[in-house]
């Protein structure tokens, strides 16, 4: 064998010898700890106040709106039938107001005169029948029993001729203050429910409060919808933020307000992002020790990053990377 193949021979097993090292090197090296997030983002709810059965969906899944944009309507025969019912109560109820304000009409104001008059010709009467009767008596000619009978009949007379007076003169007045703002005050409380039966009318039309993405839809046209039921759901893509579920022994690498760089796979970049917020979840994410007295009990944290810039093509879901030495 000549020097020359020796030493390439020699040269081979070095270099076989190297890389069996070098793998063994690698293999007990600390690996990089590798984190899995995902993106979340606001949602925002769609629904009613009023029960009813949706009329028509003005917006389709997928579909980008606005603020103000119309999403849906609620078809609500009992709120229609409350209006109609309201506005007849506040009708009513006006009329009392102007029926105090006019007071009586002109004939019950003349009957009642007229009644008072018919009293008082009655007085008259009976003052001259008890004038002779008394003057009878004093002769003797008339027992004192038909005196006081007499007497009692004047006085009667005189008490209903006072009461006839006092109708007439209150009829002639006509309601008391205290009667018309009691009236006036019924009107205001029917004019309250109106406005109340009118603010139901307004929810049966529901418009965007906020712009964003139809992520649901939930009921359809022809469905009925609860009280407070979502119907159709938006979210915010401009509102989004990284969440991952964190181990507490690894909470240090994310320090609120720190900028850290996320892997987001579905777009083949990195991108910065800021920890905002950090809260413990519950009981159920505890990390548990795998024997007894070996380790300890580990919560986990949920921690949220929002992006410092715009990213296009975010997606609600899309998985995000972060690796730690």
């Amino acid at each position: 064998m000549s020097l020359i193949s020796k030493v390439i021979g020699v040269g081979i097993v070095i270099g076989m010898v190297s890389g069996v090292g070098y793998v063994f090197y690698n293999a007990y090296q600390p690996k990089p700890i590798q984190l899995q997030g995902e993106i979340d983002a606001q949602y925002y709810s769609v629904s009613s106040k009023v029960p009813g059965r949706i009329d028509h969906i003005g917006v389709k899944k997928g579909e980008l709106i606005k603020e103000g944009d119309f999403i849906f309507s609620i078809n609500s025969p009992e709120v229609q039938a409350k209006l109609k019912q309201a506005e007849a109560a506040r009708n009513a109820a006006g009329a009392v107001v102007k029926e105090a304000d006019k007071g009586a009409r002109k004939q019950q104001v003349a009957a009642a005169k007229d009644q008072w008059h018919q009293a008082k010709e009655a007085e008259k009467l009976l003052h001259k029948t008890y004038t002779r009767i008394e003057k009878l008596y004093k002769d003797g000619v008339v027992a004192e029993q038909k005196r006081d009978e007499v007497y009692t009949k004047y006085k009667a007379a005189q008490y209903q001729s006072n009461a006839a007076k006092q109708m007439y003169l209150m009829a002639n007045e006509g309601a008391r203050e205290e009667q018309k703002e009691a009236a006036r005050a019924q009107e205001n409380v029917y004019a309250g429910k109106i406005d109340e039966v009118n603010a139901y009318m307004v929810e049966t039309v529901q418009h965007a409060h906020h712009a964003g993405e139809v992520s649901q839809i939930l009921i359809h046209e022809g469905e009925l919808a609860p009280t407070g039921f979502p119907v159709v759901t938006l979210v915010d893509v401009n509102d989004s933020w990284a969440k991952f579920h964190v181990r507490e022994d690894l909470l240090h690498y994310f320090e609120k307000g720190k900028i850290l760089d996320l892997e987001i796979p579905a777009l083949h970049q990195r991108y910065p992002f800021e920890v905002t917020h950090i809260a413990v979840m519950g009981e159920y994410a505890t990390w548990r020790a795998a024997e007894a007295g070996k380790g300890f009990d580990l919560k986990s944290f949920e921690v949220e990053l929002r992006p410092k810039e715009s990213i296009e093509g975010l997606r609600v879901g899309m998985s995000v990377l972060i690796q730690f030495p």
